[in-house]
């Protein structure tokens, strides 16, 4: 077997949480070049329509489920639905997120907070419970991919919303756990930490607070943000045979930013 067949997908089924634009856009798509099936789930957009006609250009399978999973509740009939429509999920990518309020913490609403940790640590916590489940009920294994970020470990400058930092944190704390935890069934859990990559809301803070974004890069010893088709590669390889010795991880992917 060539190495690069431990990176090949075929006959998986993979579900991305957030995976209409974005960096969950980029991982879907490289799952799929990969040779994955996807089940997108995301909040209803036109978005999410074009990314799974670009999956369907793969000549992969894909299934939609339109909803917000911020909602705990939500979260969880969604992700029963999936296993039932898709016959079982092999990748779960735990995408979703965002910092979404730029609040100093004297001014946050225990309303905001709750809202944005349900967004960024709950969410991910319901999908990985039911998918997971569902995983070891199989008894084949599977691969969970946790998106985190850089700032789990490094405090943003300039801005507010302290509720990132501290779900980010969290996040990769429950990704060590339940790759402890679910190591005897053949399951990795593994988080991604991203720096900073234009995506659309990252764009929109370049132009609203460009001394933001400009002070950011200059952190970055490669000298740029990441471009989003950056992050796809390293999603096939923690969700691929290429990685069966690694879990319990969390892999930084900032250009440098952490060292």
């Amino acid at each position: 077997m060539s190495v690069l067949d431990r990176f090949r997908l075929d006959g998986k089924r993979a579900l991305v949480t957030g995976g209409s634009r974005g960096l969950g856009r980029e991982m879907a798509l490289a799952l799929a070049d990969a040779g994955a099936d996807i089940a997108l789930l995301a909040r209803p957009s036109d978005d999410l329509d074009a990314t799974a006609a670009a999956i369907r250009a793969f000549g992969r399978q894909v299934w939609t489920f339109p909803a917000d999973i911020a909602i705990p509740e939500t979260a969880e009939a969604t992700c029963e639905r999936a296993l039932a429509e898709t016959g079982g999920i092999d990748i779960l990518v735990n995408n979703v997120g965002g910092r979404r309020e730029n609040v100093p913490v004297e001014a946050q609403t225990l309303e905001s907070w709750r809202r944005l940790m349900d967004l960024n640590l709950t969410a991910a916590a319901v999908t990985t419970r039911v998918i997971g489940a569902a995983m070891i009920a199989a008894g084949r294994g599977g691969r969970i991919i946790n998106v985190a970020s850089s700032n789990a470990s490094r405090v943003g400058r300039g801005i507010g919303g302290r509720h990132y930092e501290t779900a980010k944190a969290a996040l990769v704390q429950f990704t060590r756990a339940v790759a402890v935890d679910w190591a005897p069934h053949g399951i990795t859990v593994n988080a991604i930490c991203p720096g900073l990559f234009m995506t659309a809301p990252n764009q929109r803070w370049a132009k609203e607070k460009p001394e933001i974004i400009e002070a950011a890069v200059r952190n970055i010893p490669l000298g740029r943000a990441g471009d989003p088709e950056d992050l796809g590669p390293l999603a096939v390889y923690l969700a691929s045979d290429a990685s069966r010795f690694m879990t319990g991880a969390s892999i930084a992917i900032d250009g440098g930013t952490t060292c």
